[in-house]
C-alpha cells in the first residue's frame, strides 16, 4: 500500500487539502490526515471543520511515500512554524522521498531552502518566497522529488500528478475519467 500524509492546520484551504485526500484514496492510497495543531478538530479557512486522523506527535511517518502540505492562510503559517514538521520535511527531502505543497504552502519549502536548485510554482504573488531556481506559472511543477502547485483551481491536476507519481499514468487517467475531469 502506498501511504500518503496530508498535514492539516487551522486555516488550511479545504479544497486543496481534501481534493488530494479524496482523489488519492480513490486511486488506492492509504491517506492519513495529520494535525499539527495539537488537537484533532481543525478549522478550515472557510469555516469547514475537519477531524484529523492523527496528531503529529502520535503519527508514524517512516512508511509514508509522500508528504503533502495544503495551502491557505493562516494554515500555511502554522505549518511553517511547526518544528517537528520542518525536521520531517528536511529528512524526507534528504532521502529523496516525495514531498508536495500547493498554493501558499510551497513557501514552507522555500523557507527551508529545499527549492534552491529547483523549479517551483505557488499562489500568485508569493514567488519571491519560494527561494527557487525558477518560478513557473503552470498548474503544477514536479522537479525531482518535489511537486508544487498554485491554488484551489489547480487542486485536481495537482492531485492527479501525485497519483501519476505513485501509481502511474494509467491510474491517473482512470481517476480523471471517473471524476469527469478533462484538461
Amino acid at each position: 500500500m502506498k501511504k500518503v500524509v496530508v498535514f492539516l492546520a487551522d486555516g488550511f484551504e479545504e479544497v486543496e487539502g481534501l481534493t488530494v485526500v479524496d482523489l488519492l484514496r480513490r486511486a488506492g492510497a492509504v491517506v492519513e490526515t495529520v494535525s499539527v495543531m495539537g488537537k484533532m478538530q481543525i478549522d478550515g479557512a472557510h469555516g469547514i471543520q475537519v477531524e484529523a486522523d492523527e496528531l503529529f506527535e502520535k503519527a508514524f511517518f517512516d512508511d509514508a511515500e509522500l508528504l503533502v502540505l495544503p495551502g491557505g492562510m493562516p494554515g500555511t503559517l502554522h505549518l511553517k512554524e511547526h518544528k517537528g514538521l520542518e525536521d520531517l520535511l528536511c529528512k524526507f527531502n534528504e532521502k529523496g522521498k516525495r514531498i508536495a505543497a500547493i498554493c501558499a504552502a510551497p513557501t514552507v519549502f522555500g523557507a527551508l531552502g529545499l527549492l534552491k536548485e529547483k523549479a517551483a510554482c505557488c499562489y500568485p504573488g508569493m514567488e519571491e518566497q519560494l527561494n527557487c531556481k525558477e518560478a513557473k506559472f503552470c498548474s503544477f511543477v514536479t522537479d525531482g522529488n518535489i511537486t508544487t502547485s498554485r491554488g484551489v483551481g489547480t487542486a485536481i491536476p495537482f492531485a492527479l500528478e501525485l497519483i501519476r507519481q505513485l501509481f502511474g499514468n494509467e491510474k491517473a487517467s482512470e481517476i480523471a475519467e471517473s471524476i469527469v475531469y478533462k484538461e
